[in-house]
């Protein structure tokens, strides 16, 4: 909760902090012009969690919102309201996912965030296990002809050992 107030330390904003009766804080930030906005953080698994709306027509109110969710990784929708259309972006974990142009109440998308790099490390994960699972597939192949080929008892418990093993390598592997 420093941290917070500490973003809107030397700035042109008033801050007023304040504790409820159940322990959860009030955050009043007000600027020159003496519009406010009042912030209620609740207490969460250790953490303050602030869940609300407001508006904010201040431009340096409006950026220091911004870069509080940002360092916080919060999760937002800012709506920038110009006189024509209205901007809509979508931050998750203080990253902007999405923005999206409104005109008419009409949406264009402009900019989405796509996880290559994790859509990548996921199928290459995954092929690996398909190459894990193929190489399972031809080795009970190998089994079961070894198999067919033995003419021992021992050398058929033996096999079968192996491919009980396998199969059980199979089903996590498929799993």
């Amino acid at each position: 909760m420093i941290q917070f107030i500490q973003l809107f330390d030397g700035e042109d904003v008033f801050l007023e902090a304040k504790v409820t009766d159940n322990g959860n804080r009030e955050i009043v930030l007000r600027d020159d012009s003496g519009e406010e906005v009042v912030l209620t953080f609740e207490r969460s698994r250790g953490r303050y969690v602030c869940e609300g709306s407001c508006r904010v027509s201040d431009p340096l109110l409006a950026n220091l919102i911004r870069k509080a969710v940002s360092q916080f990784k919060g999760d937002a929708i800012v709506n920038r309201i110009y006189p024509a259309f209205t901007m809509k972006y979508v931050y998750k974990r203080g990253s902007v996912v999405q923005i999206s142009e409104i005109v008419s109440g009409k949406h264009k998308l402009v900019y989405e965030y796509k996880d290559t790099v994790g859509q990548f490390e996921r199928l290459y994960r995954k092929q690996h296990v398909e190459q894990q699972i193929s190489q399972v597939y031809s080795r009970i192949d190998e089994l079961l002809d070894e198999r067919n080929r033995s003419d021992s008892l021992v050398g058929q418990r033996n096999v079968d050992e192996q491919l009980a093993r396998l199969a059980h390598k199979l089903f996590e592997l498929e799993a």
